[in-house]
């Protein structure tokens, strides 16, 4: 898919929305909520309704976050194994839960393990999303050193997604800074590969943008906790920010 403007020139046939761990903690800090979940099953669930093909790469930051790493002198491979196993536990999850909605799920993972997902191979992923099942992807790329951004990115070229759904928590789309504690902060409507890298914007990792830069993949950033945001996306209204080939950078008004 290749856009000029700020939002998607046409319905697209498959996305992979990404998804930090965070999405799936509840409000308490518990490591899953009711609530939460019942939003991210809801918001998939209403895109897949639209005819789209989606595949879903989430986090495990609500399982381990790397300040606990930290703290506790472990060293970054093996904190990333942990994390690794983190997203397995949420995959699972989010498969338990859109299962429980008559939803059709395959959970596949990077990391092998049988006994509760299918190994991720391109071509079996291909045909399970072209056959109508929501595809979990789980483990990254099965290797330390790297966030879940880059894996999602990956997968998405992969599978031939038309474009990455990043849901961010409370901020809807990349900004000048962090809205969070500058008030003078603005929100970019549509952004340049090319500024997002050259700005250090925080987007994503910055190994993800490039390969999504050098693969024409667009990133849409967007606030998954606005109701129907993903849908909206979907039907071309202007929802978040939209990094593309051929977007200009544009701030939006007020």
């Amino acid at each position: 898919m290749r856009q000029s403007e700020s939002t998607m020139a046409h319905s697209p046939r498959r996305l992979l929305l990404k998804l930090s761990g965070g999405a799936m903690a509840g409000a308490d800090g518990s490591i899953f909520g009711a609530g939460a979940i019942d939003h991210i099953v809801g918001e998939i669930l209403a895109v897949h309704a639209l005819g789209i093909e989606i595949a879903v790469v989430i986090g495990g930051g609500n399982v381990f976050r790397g300040r606990v790493s930290d703290a506790w002198h472990i060293e970054r491979a093996e904190a990333d194994n942990i994390g690794m196993l983190g997203t397995m536990v949420n995959a699972v999850m989010l498969r338990a839960a859109l299962t429980a909605r008559s939803a059709e799920v395959r959970v596949m993972s990077a990391v092998p393990i049988p006994s509760m997902a299918e190994p991720y191979i391109r071509l079996r992923a291909d045909r399970h999303l072209a056959k109508g099942a929501i595809v979990v992807l789980a483990g990254g790329n099965g290797q330390p050193y790297v966030t879940t951004d880059y894996p999602a990115v990956q997968r998405a070229i992969e599978l031939r997604c038309d474009a990455v759904l990043a849901a961010k928590d409370g901020v809807d789309g990349v900004f000048t800074a962090d809205p969070r504690t500058d008030p003078a902060a603005r929100k970019y409507t549509s952004l340049a590969f090319a500024d997002a890298i050259q700005q250090e914007l925080k987007v994503m990792d910055q190994s993800a943008i490039l390969l999504a830069r050098d693969h024409g993949l667009p990133l849409h950033v967007f606030a998954f906790d606005r109701p129907d945001a993903m849908q909206r996306i979907c039907r071309g209204e202007a929802v978040g920010t939209l990094i593309a080939p051929g977007v200009a950078t544009v701030l939006a008004e007020g």
